[in-house]
C-alpha cells in the first residue's frame, strides 16, 4: 500500500528537525503537543522507519529522518513555489523570483542588471538574498532555492550553470604604502596587517577571513562597513588594508588615492556563474531572469 501523509506533517517534521524538539516544533507548526506527536508517529508507522531518536536534551535525527528532510525542505519549497505562481496568476499581480548572490555579484554587477530586467518585466519583482558561494550551492543541491550567482570553481559537476563575469579579489593599498608598487602578493605576506572590510554578516567576510584561518590567523579589522566604497576612503585615509572585488577597487581607484595590487593565491580569481539544478524546471518568471542575465554576458 502506498505511503499515505500530508503537507502538514512535512511541515512539522522540518519545525521538528530545526528546533530539535517536538515541543517546539508544534509550536512553530501552529499544533498541540498531543496532535503533534500522534503525527509523527503515524508518519513513522506510515514509512516503517524511525525518524527521530527521542533523548532528554531532545530529539535527534535517524539516517532516515535526515533522508526525510532533505526531501520535506524540496517539496516545501517546490509548493511555496507552485502557490506563489498560481497566485500571481489568479490575482493579476505580480510573480516573485528569489536570487542568491554572493557580496560582489550584489553590489557590483547585478543592480544595473536586475533593474534593467524590472523595466522590462512591471510584474516581477526580486527578492535577492546574500549568500557565501558555498551556501548557494548547498541551497540550490538541496532544492532550498532555485537560482543562484556563485562562484563557478565551486560548483557540482551535475549544477547547471552559465558563465556570468570574471570576479577576481584584489588588495586595495593606500598610494603610499610598501605595496603600492608590488604587481601581486601573496595573501601570506599580509595576513598580520590592519584591515578594513565589510561587516561581519557579508558573504565576503566570511570567505576572506575564512582562507586567513586557513593560515593559522585571525585577521585584525580596524573598521568594517557596509560598501566598497566606503572601505575605499578608510583604506586612502590609511587605516588600513583590504581585500575587495577588483571591479570596486579600479572605481575607486580612480577617484581615491588607493593601489590596485592582485593577490597571487589561486582562491582569488572567482568567475561567478548562473547556476540552478535545472533551468528548464524553474518557474517561468525565473527562467526569464536567466534569458535575461544570459543575454549581458554576451
Amino acid at each position: 500500500m502506498a505511503a499515505r501523509f500530508d503537507l502538514v506533517d512535512l511541515q512539522l517534521f522540518i519545525a521538528i528537525a530545526e528546533t530539535r524538539s517536538i515541543t517546539a516544533g508544534a509550536g512553530r507548526a501552529h499544533l498541540a503537543l498531543a496532535s503533534a506527536s500522534e503525527r509523527i508517529k503515524g508518519l513513522e508507522a506510515v514509512l516503517g522507519v524511525k525518524l527521530l531518536k527521542r533523548g532528554r536534551r531532545g530529539v535527534e535525527l535517524t539516517s532516515a529522518g535526515e533522508s526525510l528532510l532533505d526531501h520535506a525542505r524540496i517539496v516545501m519549497h517546490n509548493v511555496e513555489a507552485l502557490r506563489g505562481d498560481l497566485a500571481a496568476f489568479a490575482s493579476g499581480g505580480r510573480a516573485s523570483v528569489h536570487l542568491l548572490a554572493n557580496t560582489s555579484g550584489i553590489s557590483e554587477y547585478l543592480p544595473r542588471t536586475l533593474a534593467a530586467f524590472l523595466a522590462e518585466h512591471p510584474r516581477i519583482s526580486i527578492d535577492v538574498e546574500e549568500r557565501e558561494s558555498g551556501e548557494i550551492v548547498r541551497a540550490i543541491a538541496s532544492g532550498v532555492a532555485d537560482l543562484g550567482l556563485a562562484a563557478e570553481h565551486l560548483l557540482p559537476e551535475g549544477m547547471e550553470r552559465i558563465p556570468f563575469r570574471e570576479d577576481r579579489l584584489v588588495l586595495a593599498v593606500p598610494q603610499k604604502d610598501e605595496l603600492a608598487g608590488r604587481r601581486q602578493v601573496d595573501f601570506s605576506e599580509v595576513v598580520q596587517r590592519d584591515f578594513v572590510g565589510l561587516v561581519v554578516s557579508s558573504a565576503l567576510h566570511a570567505h576572506v577571513a575564512g582562507h586567513a584561518a586557513k593560515l593559522g590567523v585571525r585577521l585584525r579589522f580596524r573598521a568594517r562597513l557596509n560598501n566598497f566604497d566606503a572601505i575605499g576612503q578608510m583604506v586612502a585615509a590609511g587605516i588600513g588594508i583590504a581585500v575587495v572585488p577588483e571591479i570596486a577597487a579600479r572605481r575607486c581607484a580612480r577617484s581615491m588615492k588607493i593601489a590596485v595590487v592582485r593577490i597571487r593565491d589561486s582562491w582569488a580569481g572567482r568567475r561567478l556563474a548562473i547556476c540552478a539544478r535545472s533551468f528548464k524546471a524553474l518557474p517561468k518568471p525565473a527562467q526569464q531572469l536567466v534569458a535575461h542575465l544570459r543575454e549581458t554576458t554576451r
